[in-house]
């Protein structure tokens, strides 16, 4: 018994999802991190043998609200009825009402071919044509995916793509150059916002093949990421280049053999001592267009990309056994997803805002169930574009590392939630801008303003970002404040109390943002701090919460004793 459940952890535990979450190999790093944590573990004690028992009873209560609020006995079934399908479970009626999953879900088995396929020309072409650079694959194959998916369409992506390309390239000052290219990318996502389908004037452009996926622009924030990345590793190495020695610039522009390449750490790939020939139209264009992680990511960056392509592949590529599970864990997500739509119809509702009469507790689980299923609907298509590219030889970060319902930081939140793109902020806005100094929060604002606008060109959408910021703020000075207080015995307490707070804030902003809207979320405040069935409701979720916040205190205890601290 003991066997299987250590099997069982040992799937769902974060070393299974990305080799960049294991202990540190230095023995040094990893002991500090151990010294960090609780030597003796809680489980056994009795305050967290009341935990369990309160999640025995909140948990399976939680999902039979859900589904009492959203399921045909409800009264307001008939108001949403016509946005549910046939489904294949049991017998039951699915929610395939979400544009972006319906989308993903229907063309699922293409999906799949389509990997096979990639796998299998590269497989067989790369020995026949004697193709010395994996990059040189990537860009013929990307080219042909490219007009395959968006058609005529991809003439517009070119021309995005190539003009950024040229801002790179003939922009003679560095910083000008670097100002020109975010001040172009963020121009290109309120062009696409507006004219992203305004006809050339050419019929065969206008009016032919428009590819499986005629919406080219849903995708293009991807491709944007892509573009900025290369510009700025590429402008980052002439200003290296510029700012060294003729003697050292000499060595930048030779032959890679006479670099350092060898292994580099996952840090270390972000400034990967690349020669400056490197950065070609060739390999820019293999970058962009990579088939893998085209369509949605994950993000990595384009030092990253050629060094794994063309010069050091990672020892967690060559494993299949770990591939094969991480694509295990995959078919599960994708099975938890099928259980949720099939029985609790909570985007229909949110979509219809079919709750009237409702009670708060229901209010609160359509929407907590709705950003479950915004999560799912991310992390399903991240893991599959993540596994083809783990199997064609490249490593990009996991996006998803928490479950949605295991954060109690707003901070550590944003560190685990799309985490390759918020490495991404991180390299290339957050840091440029001073990181975590002086201006911490006008900082923040800006990450978060770039983030809203990058998501979608809404004022409800920049709102939500604005909010995250100012929901920060008391996490920020609770930090300080009670750092201090760290060796005493109620810490854990007040720290369960704080993360009590924020997991309101965070689940109030997101369901503003994502979820119930403005009309859903003030029906939900109104109703539990208005009337007593509310207010008790509130009590008793705050109960719930706090005693969440413990057991995931305590989970991260459990890492930090195997010496692995992801910081969220």
């Amino acid at each position: 018994m003991a066997e299987l459940l250590n099997s069982i952890l040992d799937f769902f535990s974060l070393e299974t999802l990305d080799t960049r979450l294991y202990p540190p190999t230095n023995p040094v790093k990893k002991q500090q991190v151990i010294n960090k944590a609780n030597a003796k573990s809680k489980w056994n004690t009795l305050e967290f043998k009341v935990y369990i028992a309160i999640f025995a009873v909140t948990v399976p209560l939680m999902y039979k609200t859900a589904m009492d609020a959203s399921n045909e006995t409800n009264p307001n079934y008939p108001k949403f009825a016509r946005l549910l399908s046939q489904g294949w479970l049991f017998g039951r009626k699915v929610d395939n009402s979400d544009q972006q999953y319906r989308f993903f879900r229907d063309n699922f088995p293409l999906l799949m071919g389509l990997i096979f396929l990639h796998y299998s020309i590269r497989r067989i072409t790369t020995p026949l044509l004697h193709i010395n650079k994996r990059t040189y694959f990537d860009f013929g194959f990307g080219l042909i995916f490219l007009f395959a998916a968006h058609g005529t369409n991809s003439l517009r992506i070119l021309i995005f793509v190539l003009i950024n390309y040229l801002i790179s390239k003939f922009v003679p000052n560095y910083k000008l150059a670097l100002g020109l290219t975010w001040f172009y990318g963020i121009l290109t996502l309120f062009i696409n916002d507006k004219m992203y389908n305004v006809p050339f004037g050419i019929s065969f452009i206008d009016h032919g093949f428009k590819g499986i996926i005629e919406r080219w622009d849903v995708f293009y924030n991807f491709t944007l990421l892509r573009m900025i990345s290369f510009n700025a590793d590429y402008i980052e190495k002439l200003t290296e280049a510029k700012d060294s020695s003729k003697d050292e610039e000499g060595k930048l522009t030779n032959s890679s053999s006479s670099l350092n390449l060898s292994t580099l750490d996952d840090r270390e790939r972000l400034k990967a001592p690349l020669p400056i020939s490197d950065y070609n139209v060739v390999n820019y264009l293999a970058y962009i267009t990579y088939a893998p992680l085209f369509i949605a990511g994950p993000i990595v960056t384009f030092n990253d990309y050629i060094y794994q392509s063309n010069y050091q592949q990672l020892p967690s590529v060559k494993n299949y056994k770990r591939i094969f599970v991480y694509f295990a864990r995959f078919l599960f997500c994708v099975l938890v997803m099928e259980f949720l739509l099939h029985f609790m119809y909570v985007v229909a509702v949110s979509k219809t805002k079919a709750w009237d009469g409702n009670t708060p507790f229901q209010m609160s689980m359509l929407g907590l169930f709705n950003l479950n299923i915004i999560w799912l609907k991310l992390l399903i298509p991240w893991r599959l574009f993540r596994f083809w590219s783990l199997l064609d030889g490249i490593d990009p970060p996991e996006n998803m590392i928490r479950c949605m319902d295991n954060n109690y930081s707003a901070l550590a939140f944003w560190r685990a939630w799309h985490r390759s793109y918020n490495r991404w902020i991180i390299r290339y806005i957050y840091v440029p801008l001073g990181g975590g100094g002086k201006y911490r929060i006008l900082n923040s604002l800006l990450v978060f303003s770039f983030v809203a606008i990058w998501h979608d060109i809404e004022l409800k959408l920049l709102m939500w970002g604005w909010l995250v910021v100012f929901f920060l703020l008391p996490e920020i000075l609770a930090t300080i404040y009670f750092q201090r207080f760290k060796e005493e015995w109620w810490f854990r307490h007040v720290c369960a109390v704080g993360a009590v707070l924020n997991i309101w804030m965070m689940m109030i902003a997101n369901l503003f943002g994502f979820c119930l809207g403005k009309d859903g979320t003030v029906a939900l405040l109104q109703e539990m701090f208005s009337t007593l069935r509310g207010f008790e409701f509130f009590v008793l979720s705050l109960i719930a919460l706090f005693t969440g916040a413990q057991v995931m205190f305590e989970l991260r205890e459990a890492e930090k004793r195997k010496g692995i601290d992801v910081r969220c």
